[in-house]
């Protein structure tokens, strides 16, 4: 939750999602954030509808995204023909293009519309060099749905992903869910998207390639991780351009993501307009959502 143009507070969303109670600064909660997770939260409490919502994104934070990490997504689309990666394939997110439930996401103009991506996000809560998988599973504090609203024709104009994964505000990434409320994520959790209440997605966790941890495990290897970076763990099949005739999303659509135990954000296309260089702000007005 927003404070200022500079400050962002960590809080506690009610059962209910009508409020949400204070804890603490986005960077004491990166500090410490296993102690700040399960800690009951006694700040000040607002209504949703009145609060500035923004991810709780440390300012340096490193956002990884992985491709490819569903067995039936690998092979449905233009890498049908080769086999399943050995390694994560990993690119990545600027801060900067991640959103919120309830944001409306601009088609850029060279676009002829925008693909949907379901997945999960893994929050890391220690540091992480060289780690095993199982040092990397304990290190991971909670888990947020996300849709990786992608920009295929910048995606795929050459052969590196950044670009058509960094559309302005095209992530759209949920509230944290303790692991320990989450559970094992290869025993499978239900991941739907729904475009305009049709089922696009409809998969389960336990299809991934490779596990939340492997891929931060992977990661350590190369880039010291720290409490607060993030890894989108991959997309199952049936996203708009592999579909027979391609199905993009277009200014008046309504997407929806929901991922079993994460909940649920929805988001409207919009028309991509002027952007203006300082409307790059993530933040919300919550319960203008779907």
């Amino acid at each position: 939750m927003r404070r200022s143009s500079d400050d962002v507070d960590v809080a506690q969303l009610s059962d209910d999602g009508t409020s949400v109670m204070l804890l603490t600064s986005v960077e004491e909660f990166w500090a410490a954030p296993f102690g700040w997770i399960g800690h009951p939260a006694r700040g000040a409490t607002l209504p949703v509808a009145a609060a500035s919502i923004v991810p709780p994104l440390r300012p340096d934070a490193q956002f990884f995204c992985v491709g490819l990490n569903y067995r039936d997504h690998a092979a449905e689309g233009s890498y049908g023909d080769q086999p399943l990666p050995d390694v994560p394939t990993v690119s990545g997110r600027w801060g900067r293009s991640v959103s919120v439930d309830g944001i409306d996401i601009p088609v850029p103009p060279d676009e002829e519309g925008l693909d949907w991506e379901g997945e999960v996000v893994a929050w890391v809560g220690r540091g992480l060099v060289n780690a095993s998988v199982e040092e990397a599973l304990a290190a991971v504090v909670g888990y947020s749905v996300f849709n990786d609203v992608t920009a295929r024709r910048a995606q795929k104009a050459t052969s590196q992903w950044l670009l058509g994964k960094n559309a302005d505000k095209s992530g759209i990434l949920g509230p944290i869910v303790p692991a320990a409320d989450v559970g094992d994520m290869q025993a499978g959790l239900r991941l739907r998207t729904l475009v305009n209440g049709e089922i696009m997605q409809d998969a389960s966790t336990r299809d991934m390639i490779h596990s939340p941890e492997a891929i931060l495990a992977h990661i350590s290897q190369t880039i010291t991780l720290l409490p607060g970076d993030l890894v989108a763990t991959g997309t199952p099949s049936g996203v708009g351009y592999a579909r027979n005739p391609p199905r993009l999303l277009l200014p008046g659509d309504q997407v929806e993501v929901e991922v079993e135990r994460l909940g649920a954000v929805c988001n409207r296309i919009v028309p991509g307009g002027v952007r203006r260089r300082d409307e790059h702000v993530t933040s919300a007005s919550a319960g203008t959502s779907c």
